[in-house]
């Protein structure tokens, strides 16, 4: 148990901003334990989900207009986390849509400034995910538990990349983060056990299966993308993933609670 929780503690350091300290006696993580931590990524992302859950919770119940509540929900996740994940995928999006071959794509996405292309794909990442959680704010209690199972998929999702594709790069965290096949498979087994979680707010099993298929058919169309684009995956990568399936689970409860 003190394993489990200091590797989420890891993982929720890596993930967010949060001044989460180490536990007296606890050594910092580096190299295999780094990676080993990163196995904990959906329990990061179910605490980071209820972080936004509950803003969207207390904004609905409180009577504020589901826009107002739904982009207050997003903004504190994107805050907490210093927006890495939308920055992953704003950098994929300029990388892959600006460069016309391997290295140019790979130096666009280490390129600090945003572009075109990333700034749009910003702006349908917040907007869709908006859009659902105005949606899911009619039923608050119900969208809190969406917005957890959503973390919880979500983190997992970025981690596919790591898993399936190799280092795009000799050098970053594509590399760093290197998870074996058997730690990909204890991940997927602990999101299937998230995944499930909305059945208790009184959705369908068949809706929590299709959130769960349209989250894992974004990821795998990004990791062909990908492969084709570099030749593997890089942190930005990941990055991409998490949104697209955030996006995807949303998406799919809301469908579901309407």
């Amino acid at each position: 148990m003190i394993g489990l929780i200091d590797e989420t503690a890891e993982a929720l350091r890596f993930f967010s901003r949060l001044p989460i300290p180490l536990r007296p006696g606890a050594a910092a993580f580096s190299g295999p334990a780094f990676s080993l931590a990163l196995r904990r990524a959906p329990f990061a992302g179910a605490v980071l989900g209820l972080l936004s859950g509950l803003v969207l919770f207390v904004g609905a119940t409180a009577g504020a207009p589901a826009q107002v509540a739904a982009w207050l929900a997003v903004g504190l996740g994107a805050f907490v986390t210093g927006a890495m994940h939308e920055d992953g995928l704003a950098d994929v999006a300029d990388g892959f849509g600006g460069g016309y071959t391997r290295e140019r794509r790979l130096e666009i996405m280490r390129d600090s400034r945003i572009g075109a292309f990333g700034a749009a794909a910003l702006i349908l990442s917040f907007g869709l995910r908006v859009a659902a959680l105005a949606a899911l704010s009619a039923a608050p209690a119900r969208a809190l538990v969406v917005v957890v199972a959503a973390g919880a998929i979500s983190r997992a999702a970025c981690l596919a990349p790591v898993v399936l594709l190799p280092p795009a790069r000799s050098d970053g965290l594509g590399r760093a983060a290197a998870l074996s096949r058997a730690q990909g498979r204890e991940v997927l087994l602990v999101t299937l056990g998230f995944a499930a979680t909305p059945l208790l707010a009184g959705f369908s099993l068949t809706a929590c299966a299709l959130a769960l298929l349209c989250a894992g058919l974004a990821v795998r169309a990004l990791n062909a993308w990908a492969q084709s684009m570099i030749g593997g995956q890089t942190g930005d990568v990941a990055g991409a993933a998490q949104q697209l399936a955030e996006i995807a689970v949303l998406a799919v409860f809301a469908g579901a609670l309407a």
